[in-house]
């Protein structure tokens, strides 16, 4: 801010900063975006699948815990149930033990056998391929749906979860909090081929460095484009101590990870 003007008293005005249009906010998220592509040219679906619908029942396991926690626990869950005609005539409570690990092990086991009841009723025992169909599925949202579609159909979508809704917002793309109409105005930024790896990036960016209590500002590589840098630790030496996983050489969240995956794959359960 410019100093008071000694010779004649009077006060240097502070020129106010201009709101950042429409048009250039786009600009700005679309350049994010391709900067996070060379960052996270590997990012991924953190969950262990094999099909549609390991891939299913793992995004309903990974509500309130950590994709770790559910990679963890899927190999003997699908040993145990690998089709949706053995998950829905599970036995609920040796059921419910073999996802105790991952919390809320009731109230998902619930939700398991019944959108497995569903896909066998109703689905000839297939996920289906639409939006429309996956929600009417038990303990299925938007955001399930999207995760599925995306990545074992191919068809694009947007997943609003804490990660993404948080990023989004410090970035100033939106100031929606509830999950559908952040995905509709994201939508509207970014061309529909780019939904599924942008869903991605700004997951593997949130979980690695731009955390919720303590973001990495310093360690940053798109901090230039970023109206809320500051906010965490700026200094560049603190700032890489808080990063995660590869970015911070440790093992990331997948068992059984891409091959392009430059980082160490997780510990199973018990032995890490």
């Amino acid at each position: 801010m410019a100093k008071p003007v000694a010779a004649t008293g009077r006060k240097a005005t502070v020129k106010p900063v201009k709101p950042e249009s429409h048009l250039a906010m786009v600009r700005r998220a679309r350049r994010i975006n391709r900067e996070l592509a060379e960052v996270y040219p590997y990012a991924h679906p953190e969950l262990d699948f094999r099909n549609p619908f390991e891939l299913l029942v793992a995004t309903v396991l990974s509500a309130q815990t950590t994709d770790l926690r559910v990679n963890q626990t899927t190999p003997a869950l699908f040993a145990a149930y690998p089709t949706p005609e053995d998950m829905a005539a599970a036995v609920p409570e040796e059921l419910e033990e073999i996802i105790r690990p991952t919390g809320f092990f009731r109230a998902k086991a619930k939700s398991l056998m019944g959108l497995s009841a569903s896909l066998r009723d109703n689905f000839g025992g297939e996920v289906p391929g639409r939006l429309v169909d996956l929600v009417t599925l038990p303990g299925v949202g938007r955001k399930t749906a999207n995760v599925v579609l995306g990545n074992a159909f191919g068809v694009p979508g947007i997943t609003v979860d804490t990660h993404f809704g948080r990023l989004v917002r410090r970035w100033k793309w939106t100031e929606q909090e509830d999950p559908e109409k952040v995905e509709a105005e994201i939508a509207e930024i970014f061309p529909r081929s780019e939904w599924t790896m942008l869903s991605h990036r700004v997951v593997f960016h949130g979980r690695r460095i731009c955390h919720a209590r303590k973001p990495a500002c310093g360690a940053c590589p798109i901090a230039p484009l970023c109206p809320s840098y500051g906010e965490g630790e700026t200094d560049p030496e603190k700032a890489r101590k808080l990063l995660k996983y590869e970015m911070g050489g440790r093992p990331g969240q997948r068992l059984s990870p891409p091959p392009d995956y430059p980082g160490e794959p997780a510990p199973a359960l018990g032995t890490g």
